[in-house]
């Protein structure tokens, strides 16, 4: 389905949405990469959550991956404001909204989660990263990143960085290091069942500070 406010994405709707009107389902956020940016929301499809939603996967939340306009890189403002307008369109459970991308979406997941934290109930950043001095805006954000350790796009120590930020502020993340990869570390987390697992166990920590 492609919807347009104010960007593209594409929605994948759990197969029960519409039986029980009552029902609030979570809600998972996926940021895309540089090479998927507009105009082709297509491109959304090559990798992640969504190419496995094209190739049949059915997910137990609302899956929600917008498309960054060509030339630009992902703005936490926009993707918080994009957030609270797919929450008041559709039926989230609001504390179990997540957030999850790679490479440049993987950076956009650590800035938009640090820009507002009492939105997310957990994140899980793909070879990303993020600014250290904001990491502790985290402490209350369950962290599950992934990096592979010859990746020469973006640096490990990027996320390895964020993740001892959040540690050391007293919040629980945890990273995997795939030995032997380089950037493409996404395929193999996101076929790791106990990956959304993880993420759907989470709940939001303080449901009532986040934004408007």
């Amino acid at each position: 389905m492609r919807v347009t406010y104010p960007l593209d994405y594409l929605l994948c709707l759990p197969e029960d949405y519409s039986a029980n009107r009552r029902t609030r389902w979570p809600l998972v956020v996926f940021l895309h990469g540089l090479g998927e940016r507009g105009p082709d929301l297509n491109a959304v499809k090559r990798h992640g959550l969504p190419r496995l939603a094209e190739a049949g996967m059915k997910f137990p939340f609302i899956l929600v991956s917008p498309q960054c306009p060509a030339d630009s890189w992902w703005n936490a403002a926009a993707i918080d404001a994009f957030v609270a307008t797919i929450c008041s369109q559709l039926r989230v459970d609001l504390d179990r909204v997540y957030l999850t991308g790679l490479s440049m979406g993987g950076y956009g997941t650590w800035t938009t989660a640090c820009f507002n934290p009492a939105r997310y109930a957990a994140i899980a950043p793909i070879c990303g990263g993020g600014e250290v001095r904001h990491a502790a805006q985290l402490r209350q954000v369950p962290v599950w990143a992934f990096h592979g350790a010859k990746d020469r796009v973006v640096r490990p120590a990027r996320s390895q960085a964020m993740v001892k930020g959040v540690r050391d502020a007293g919040g629980s993340a945890k990273l995997t290091v795939f030995p032997r990869l380089e950037h493409n570390s996404w395929d193999p987390a996101y076929a790791k069942p106990e990956l959304l697992t993880w993420l759907l166990a989470q709940r939001r920590a303080r449901p009532s500070t986040a934004r408007p």
